[in-house]
C-alpha cells in the first residue's frame, strides 16, 4: 500500500490532531472532543451514535452484503499533566494535555474512516469506536456495560497505541498477553499520636509504614513464582504536618501489575496478610482498599486468529521486516483489555520513533509523531479490507 497516495488525507489528520491536542479533555469530560469526532464522521457519510459512557462515539459503515462485523477503537481522553511544550498547538487547558497520543489515535481512526467510506473496498460492516476515559476511568468497561456490543455486535475488535522507541514505520504484534493488569491500593495505618520527644507514649504509624513499604517488596521476590512477571510500587506517602509530633496516621498508595489472574489474586491476598501482620507487630490498626475511586484493569490478551489478521494487515503496509512479533510485554495497562474479554481481537503497537528529548508517554514534553499518521490510517484500512475481503 502506498502510504503517500493522498497528501490531503495526511494534512487533514495532522490538522485534526493539532486541534485535539490544543483542546484536551480528560475522562468523561470529552464533550467538545466527542462533538468534533461526531461531526467529522457525519461529514464522511457515516451513521453516528453518541452518548455511550457519557461521551463515547460509535460510527457505522456498511458496504455490500457481507455479514461479518469488525470494530476499530481509538481512545480520546487526555491526562492531568501541565504541558511544557511551546509549539503553536500546545494545550490551552491548564493542567491538561495529550501526553499519551490519544489525539493521534483519534486522528488516525478518523482518517481511516474517511478513506474506507470513499474507497468502499470491503464487504461487511465496520464499527468505529471512539472511547472516553482510558486513562484510569475504565471507559471501555463503561461503554460495554451500557450496551456497546449489544448495540454494535462486532465479531472482533482491534486497538492500536503509539509506542516510543519503536522506529517509525514499524509495528509490534504478538498473540497472548501484551500488557499487564493494573490494580491500585490505599493503606491507612493508625496509631497513637504523641510528642516527637516522647515516642514511648504513643504507637508510631510512621515506623510501621516504613517496615511495611520494605516488606511489601518481598511479595514479588519471595511469593510470586520467579517465572511470572510482577511489580509492586508505592507511589504516595502522606503523614504529619509538623516537626515535633508523631502523627496519628499514615496513608500509603500504590499499584501492582502482572500478567496472570492467579498472580493478581495472590498479590492482593499477600498485601492484606502483610498489612495485618505489620499492624499487629506495631500495635497499630490498618485498613486496605483496592482500586479506590477507579476500576482495576485486566491483562490485555490478544487472540491467536485475530493477531494473525493484524499481522497480515501490518505486513501489507510496512513489510515483514518492519514487524516485531516477539515484543517484550509492557507492565503498563490498557482498558482495551475489557473489550478483549468480550470479543476476540488484537491490540498492536505502532512505532512513534525515538523517545529522545523527553518524548516518553505521560511526559509533559511528549508530542505524538505526525509522521506515523498515514501509517496508522493505512493499517486500519488494510485491516478492514483483510478481515472483510470481497
Amino acid at each position: 500500500m502506498d502510504l503517500k497516495t493522498n497528501t490531503q488525507d495526511h494534512a487533514d489528520m495532522k490538522a485534526w490532531r493539532y486541534h485535539l491536542h490544543k483542546f484536551p479533555e480528560t475522562a468523561f469530560e470529552e464533550v467538545d472532543t466527542a462533538r468534533f469526532v461526531a461531526d467529522k464522521l457525519r461529514s464522511f457519510g457515516l451513521e453516528v451514535h453518541e452518548g455511550l459512557a457519557k461521551t463515547g462515539v460509535v460510527a457505522t459503515l456498511s458496504v455490500g452484503t457481507g455479514q461479518k462485523k469488525i470494530a476499530l477503537r481509538a481512545d480520546m481522553d487526555a491526562l492531568f499533566i501541565q504541558e511544557q511544550n511551546h509549539f503553536a498547538h500546545k494545550s490551552c487547558h491548564e493542567g491538561k494535555m495529550h501526553a499519551c497520543g490519544h489525539d493521534g489515535h483519534t486522528a488516525m481512526l478518523l482518517g481511516a474512516a474517511r478513506q474506507l467510506a470513499e474507497q468502499r473496498n470491503f464487504n461487511g460492516m465496520v464499527y468505529f469506536i471512539f472511547q472516553p476515559a482510558e486513562e484510569g476511568g475504565a471507559g471501555a468497561k463503561h461503554m460495554i456495560d451500557e450496551g456497546l456490543f449489544t448495540q454494535f455486535p462486532a465479531d472482533c475488535v482491534f486497538g492500536m497505541h503509539n509506542f516510543p522507541d519503536i522506529p517509525v514505520g514499524h509495528f509490534a504484534i504478538k498473540a497472548g498477553a501484551l500488557m499487564a493488569s493494573s490494580d491500585f491500593f490505599e493503606i491507612v495505618l493508625t496509631g497513637q499520636a504523641t510528642h516527637a520527644a516522647m515516642p514511648h507514649l504513643g504507637n508510631d504509624a510512621i515506623i510501621a509504614a516504613a517496615h511495611l513499604m520494605t516488606i511489601l517488596q518481598t511479595i514479588v521476590s519471595r511469593t510470586v513464582n520467579p517465572a511470572h512477571s510482577a511489580v509492586i510500587s508505592i507511589t504516595q506517602i502522606h503523614a504529619g504536618n509538623t516537626w515535633n509530633a508523631i502523627p496519628e496516621s499514615v496513608l500509603l498508595r500504590g499499584t501492582f501489575r502482572c500478567f496472570d489472574k492467579g498472580v493478581q489474586n495472590l498479590i492482593a491476598d499477600k498485601i492484606r496478610q502483610l498489612v495485618d501482620g505489620i499492624a499487629q507487630s506495631f500495635a497499630v490498626s490498618a485498613t486496605v482498599v483496592f482500586n479506590p475511586n477507579n476500576v482495576g484493569y485486566p491483562v490485555t490478551i490478544n487472540t491467536l486468529a485475530e493477531t494473525a489478521l493484524a499481522l497480515t494487515a501490518a505486513t501489507a503496509v510496512v513489510g515483514a521486516e518492519c514487524i516485531n512479533t516477539q515484543p517484550t510485554p509492557s507492565m503498563g495497562a490498557e482498558d482495551f483489555a475489557f473489550m478483549l474479554q468480550k470479543k476476540a481481537g488484537c491490540y498492536v503497537w505502532i512505532g512513534n520513533g525515538s523517545s529522545a528529548n523527553s518524548c516518553l508517554l505521560h511526559n509533559p514534553r511528549y508530542d505524538f509523531n505526525d509522521e506515523i499518521l498515514s501509517i496508522g490510517a493505512a493499517y486500519w484500512v488494510q485491516l478492514v479490507e483483510t478481515v472483510l475481503h470481497n
